[in-house]
């Protein structure tokens, strides 16, 4: 409802890229779900490279669709981009071995205000009511779960063991 609120379908026109985004947003859920679930029973760095090589593959027709040769300088910027996304997700996959999706999720919230963000100033988008309550849904909704699903976490009872004697 929030992305429906902000892409405002039917009012003004969809561009490819919004398109495009919402099926990112569900491959980066997918995503987070499959990482979750490795990281119960593999190590990071195992996870880690499992995901590497399974956007590469996967990407790699659609690259080779529209492939341009890179600069030194674009390759510089590329190997910067890959060391920092590995150790982000090195830290994410650490952090989902250790806690719920429903305590490390929130964090992404910020990911709304730096989209924004760089969108205001780097291109120019004004960041206008539609787009603020938009994400005041999502936040709001996402909120809910977390706080709906630790509540159901509490109330989970655990039947006592029986003694040995």
């Amino acid at each position: 409802l929030g992305a429906m609120i902000v892409l405002r379908p039917g009012i003004r026109e969809l561009q490819p890229g919004h398109i495009a985004q919402l099926g990112a947003a569900f491959a980066f859920g997918s995503s987070y779900l499959v990482a979750k679930r490795l990281s119960e029973v593999l190590p990071a760095t195992v996870v880690v490279a499992m995901m590497s090589l399974t956007v590469c593959i996967g990407l790699a027709p659609l690259a080779a669709l529209n492939w341009v040769p890179p600069s030194l300088t674009q390759c510089a910027v590329l190997a910067c981009t890959a060391v920092f996304a590995t150790a982000g997700h090195y830290a994410m996959t650490r952090a989902f071995a250790t806690a719920p999706l429903t305590v490390t999720q929130p964090v992404t919230f910020l990911q709304l205000l730096w989209a924004a963000a760089l969108g205001a100033l780097a291109f120019g988008e004004p960041v206008d009511i539609w787009v603020l309550i938009g994400g005041a849904t999502m936040i709001g909704a996402i909120s809910y779960i977390t706080w709906r699903e630790a509540g159901r976490r509490r109330n989970i009872m655990i039947p006592p063991q029986p003694r040995e004697y």
